[in-house]
């Protein structure tokens, strides 16, 4: 019985791996409608 205590109940590797991958998924959607915003502005000199 003391052995299933000793087994981890989260998998910390693949936890850390999700949150880094959706991380980068967040930050390259915003610099692309950040992209697509300013491209469609109308530059003023």
């Amino acid at each position: 019985m003391e052995t299933i205590l000793t087994l981890p109940l989260v998998s910390w590797q693949n936890g850390i791996t999700m949150i880094v991958v959706f991380a980068v998924v967040v930050v390259a959607f915003i610099l692309g409608i950040y992209t697509m915003i300013n491209s469609g502005q109308n530059k003023q000199d």
